[in-house]
This record gives structure tokens, sequence and C-alpha cells, in this order.
């Protein structure tokens, strides 16, 4: 079945002038099998989801609360179906994302492909401002890697947007890459000129201080 998600806006209720937006939606998005569920998961309950699972039909979406630099950003993200026959059915959700997470597996050279396909799609049914991030996902898969790690940054710097390695099984930069897209959320929220906050610069310093720049 396909899960409705209801947004509810409260336009008419005033808000603190620093106040980022009631609700952030993240969507997840990458072909069917690149871990967007387990790196769900991983994020929301520190868990992996270990064997095999169903897929995910359509939509299901997951909240979480984080505390940027003192601000509550409260994220609902949304995990889609990755397989062509529910593709129509994400397109509708694609306009109400504030941050889209785009996944490949390191581990299936076709998902990687296919990345220009999803951008494509992206760049006709998101918003235009829509905060956007490339993952290549199970980076952890050492022995069967059929994507270097260079091949996912020469691609992102192709399109312009921040990438990085990720791991739902071992947690690498799960939290960076939610953390990091919750911070360009608020920042946009905030409109103050004398914050600046650029999302690949925050990304490689983390990444650098954590030592986890390469996989």
């Amino acid at each position: 079945y396909v899960k409705t998600v209801k947004l509810w806006r409260c336009s008419n209720i005033s808000a603190p002038r620093r106040a980022p937006p009631a609700l952030s939606t993240v969507m997840l998005v990458g072909d069917s099998g690149v871990g967007k569920t387990c790196l769900l998961v991983r994020f929301k309950d520190a868990a992996f989801l270990a064997g095999s699972f169903i897929s995910t039909v359509g939509i299901d979406f997951r909240n979480k609360v984080l505390d940027i630099d003192g601000v509550k950003v409260k994220l609902q993200i949304w995990d889609t179906a990755g397989q062509e026959r529910f593709r129509s059915v994400t397109h509708a959700y694609y306009r109400d994302a504030h941050a889209l997470l785009l996944l490949y597996d390191v581990t299936n050279k076709s998902s990687f492909e296919n990345i220009r396909a999803w951008l494509t799609e992206i760049h006709e049914y998101a918003q235009q401002d829509v905060v956007l991030m490339l993952l290549g996902n199970k980076a952890d898969a050492t022995h069967d890697r059929v994507v270097k790690r260079e091949d996912g940054e020469k691609l992102a710097k192709e399109f312009g947007v921040p990438f990085m390695e990720t791991s739902a099984r071992t947690g690498l930069n799960v939290e960076l890459a939610f953390t990091a897209v919750a911070k360009e959320l608020k920042h946009r929220s905030v409109k103050d000129p004398s914050e600046k906050f650029k999302l690949q610069e925050y990304v490689n310093k983390e990444m650098r201080s954590s030592g986890c720049c390469r996989s």
C-alpha cells in the first residue's frame, strides 16, 4: 500500500524570527537496494537492518529533532521506493521536499550510472532551491566495491553538489549527512547575513576532523 503523508502548515501562527520551518522534509531517493531504508534506520534508531527485508512500497517516513547550534530543527525524513513502478508516486512528493539525499551503492555500478537520470528527475520535479547531497552508500563493503570514491567526487563536482560516502552498517558519515543538511536548512531560515555557512565546506571540514574522508 502507499502511505499518504500530510503536512500541516500553520501559516497564521506567528513564530520567532530565528526559528526554522516547523517541519523540514528530507527525501531519500535512489535506485532500489542502495540502502535508503537502512540509512534512515541507522540515523533514527542507531541500528542496522541486517539480513533481508521488504523493499519500501511508495513512501514511508520518520521524524527526528536535531539541536543545531541551539536551535531545534525537526526533520521529517521520507523513505521512497526506488523501483520504476513507484516512480510516479515519488514524483508527487518532490515539490514538498526541502532537501534530497540522493544515494547510490558503491558495490552496484548501475546504481551509480543511474544517478544522472535521478538528477534529471530532481531538476524536473523538485524545487529549484532544494538542498541536494550525493551519497555513495555501503562504503564498508571494501571487497565488493566497484565505484571508486573519486568517481563519486567527480560526478558531484560536475553537478555542483556536496558529496560524501556513507555506511548504514557502520554508521560512517550517516549522522554527518543529516546534520549537514539540517544546518543548511537552519541557515536558510535564519536569513542573517552575518551568519555564513557553506554546506560543502562544512562537510569537508567535518570529514577531515574525524578522519573519515577516506574509506
